[in-house]
């Protein structure tokens, strides 16, 4: 199959500073250098692969060579940091700006969504400037005026359609600036984090579109969000950027649990340095495949394996137990089982535990867990503060239902009735 998109060693350079300041020299030279198609003066030299000291002080790769492709219904999900060089990527895809290196084959029309205020002439009303948007992607306006009751009702703004864009908020700007991109007939559809400006009704609603037209029409979508969940539902293909370079592509569950990893430095696990009797040894947190992670899905249980030495005397007296705290510093819950309990285990005074965390509990969040060996209320034999840290993503089909930073610990699956 011939790739609709694609990427070969694409690199972006920027300078530092103001813009615009280059001599009148300087700006003939460029100028020259464009219309003879020499390689541009602040390129990298192949030959060596180092930027020229002239430029080494005052420039910066927001692309490094980036090389991937998608085929026609791939629904791409670009996830990182700040700065990552999400944007950038986008815009030399949509062609608002020029890659500095690199060459970039397209097969089609594309329809961006980049930032509140582009694709819009201000002055012109909603009705006017889907028209104008249609006749950009090359339509005739018969084949607007068909979509143009479907684009309306879609962004929701149907009263004021005939006001000028100028006049609407940002978030009538981005309804309306979807329902064109995603309605009007492009072959792909770019689509930054834009969404974020609208409501969460309208984000799962255009989440919801963008599953259906890469599904029934096979267009091609580039979606950039911070929100892992709806990357995870929507797209079958991921990409993660890092400064500029691209870290991995693939499978999106494979790309998201690359990027997870590289941004949480939770503790998976723990180990005394010392050797003694009556201690908590070790301790990790691992997945229902025995791996050991830090990054677990909502629907995923958490096993936490404790090791722990204790003298016999404490045996029938003493508890293991566990505290999970939240990362606004609320106890979720604590957990206990008598030591007991785990007799047939014992090699010489050695034992190995497993808590099991069960799955659907636990909302998306960052939590910690502390570890005691104690005789309920009477002493603590041993304790170790944060032993083991983890992470709970969300999951796609639960992800509009709360957000974990403004949301209570814990999620219970209660039944709603009719009264």
């Amino acid at each position: 199959m011939n790739p609709i998109i694609k990427l070969e060693n694409i690199s972006k350079l920027y300078r530092l500073g103001s813009v615009g300041t280059n001599t009148f020299k300087e700006d003939i030279h460029n100028f020259y250098s464009k219309l003879i198609h020499k390689t541009n003066p602040v390129n990298i030299n192949k030959n060596s692969g180092l930027i020229m000291d002239s430029i080494k002080s005052n420039h910066i790769w927001s692309l490094k060579d980036i090389n991937f492709e998608l085929n026609q219904g791939d629904v791409l999900g670009i996830i990182g940091k700040n700065g990552a060089g999400k944007s950038t990527l986008l815009k030399i895809l949509s062609r608002v700006t020029a890659p500095t290196t690199g060459k970039i084959k397209v097969k089609g029309r594309i329809a961006s969504l980049l930032e509140v205020g582009t694709g819009f002439h201000p002055e012109l009303t909603g009705k006017e400037n889907i028209y104008l948007n249609g006749a950009i992607l090359g339509m005739k306006k018969n084949e607007i005026t068909r979509k143009l009751d479907e684009i309306i009702s879609f962004s929701g703004v149907e009263k004021f359609i005939n006001t000028p864009v100028k006049r609407y908020s940002s978030g009538m700007y981005v309804r309306l600036a979807f329902a064109v991109a995603a309605h009007l007939e492009s072959e792909i559809l770019i689509v930054d984090e834009i969404l974020s400006v609208g409501d969460l009704d309208f984000q799962n609603k255009c989440i919801g579109k963008m599953g259906d037209i890469s599904k029934t029409d096979g267009r091609t979508i580039l979606y950039v969000s911070h929100n892992i969940a709806s990357v995870n539902l929507l797209c079958n293909k991921g990409l993660f950027l890092n400064k500029g370079e691209l870290i991995i592509e693939g499978k999106t569950k494979i790309v998201i649990d690359a990027y997870l990893s590289s941004v949480n430095n939770s503790r998976k696990s723990y180990n005394s340095e010392e050797n003694k009797i009556n201690q908590i040894n070790t301790a990790s947190v691992l997945n229902i495949q025995n791996i050991l992670t830090n990054v677990f899905y909502f629907n995923e249980e958490i096993h936490l394996n404790i090791n722990f030495s204790l003298e016999e005397i404490y045996v029938n007296t003493s508890c293991i137990g566990i505290r999970v705290v939240d990362q606004k510093e609320r106890v979720v819950f604590s957990s206990n089982s008598l030591v007991s309990n785990f007799i047939y285990n014992n090699t010489k005074n050695n034992y190995s535990v497993k808590c099991i965390i069960p799955n659907d509990v636990l909302v998306p969040n960052n939590y910690r867990i502390t570890i005691a060996l104690h005789i309920p209320n009477k002493e603590i034999i041993d304790l170790v503060e944060d032993a083991v840290n983890f992470t709970i993503e969300e999951t796609g089909s639960l992800f509009h239902m709360y957000n974990g930073n403004d949301y209570g610990c814990v999620f219970v699956g209660c039944k709603w009735l009719n009264s």
